[in-house]
């Protein structure tokens, strides 16, 4: 990579990270990218953890500092998640480059149709906290940690859902209980591939750079305002990179 792949790398974290907070998908952004710049998409999804975790450390101080908490369940359901986010990574660290990049691309496909059908993220019948609730959840998280440590492409919108339609959330509570969760099972995740050696420590600090930037604009934007616009953009965006990673 060169300095222009480098400036590239960090305006990509502004947007990816902004992205990720007030809703979801940067990562099918980045990911991508850093494959286009020569990364072994193994080393991709490697190095693209340093960039999440930043950003969401960011995110998570900037949400209590707005007196914004996750709660402690928000807390559990990260370690749940983390669980399942070793599994994932270690799948993630074998599988052949090939079949990652059509993984990958069929992942980007299917996060577009969600996005395309405009699920609503609104709370349908207040929040719920019951036992058999919290269940649910801690089952439903483990489930997406396998799939944030194998991939974490697009999984932000999957978590909005399952916090939603499952414990009736509110969207702002939402997003503090998603960049939280995702802190925790990042550190998990990222942990495996760095034993696994598939990280470039280059790429990754500098996209975390920008990405750490995006998660703070991102916890200070109002998720209202920017939804529509940010979905339409990412929308347009994993199309094309989906159609490319596909093709070539």
């Amino acid at each position: 990579m060169d300095l222009f792949d480098y400036a590239i790398l960090v305006l990509a974290g502004v947007g990816a990270g902004f992205i990720n907070v007030v809703a979801g998908g940067g990562s099918l952004i980045t990911l991508p990218l850093m494959i286009f710049l020569g990364l072994p998409p193994a080393v991709a999804n490697g190095s693209n953890r340093i960039a999440l975790l930043a950003q969401n450390i960011v995110a998570v101080s900037n949400f209590k500092a707005k007196k914004v908490s996750p709660g402690k369940f928000g807390i559990y359901l990260g370690v749940a998640a983390l669980f399942g986010a070793l599994i994932g990574a270690n799948i993630a660290v074998d599988i052949p480059a090939k079949l990652f990049n059509r993984i990958l691309s069929i992942v980007m496909i299917g996060v577009a149709i969600l996005m395309a059908f405009n699920p609503s993220y609104n709370s349908l019948h207040g929040e719920n906290l019951s036992k058999k609730r919290r269940l649910y959840a801690y089952i439903a998280f483990f489930l997406i940690g396998i799939y944030g440590g194998f991939l974490h492409a697009g999984i932000g919108f999957i978590i909005m859902l399952a916090l939603v339609r499952i414990n009736g959330f509110s969207l702002v509570k939402t997003n503090s209980i998603k960049v939280t969760v995702a802190l925790i099972y990042t550190v998990a995740a990222l942990g495996v591939f760095i034993i696994e050696d598939m990280i470039d420590w280059k790429a990754g600090l500098i996209l975390a750079i920008g990405s750490a930037t995006g998660g703070w604009l991102g916890s200070n934007f109002s998720v209202k305002k920017g939804d529509k616009w940010i979905k339409r953009i990412v929308l347009v965006a994993i199309i094309a990179m989906a159609v490319k990673l596909w093709v070539f």
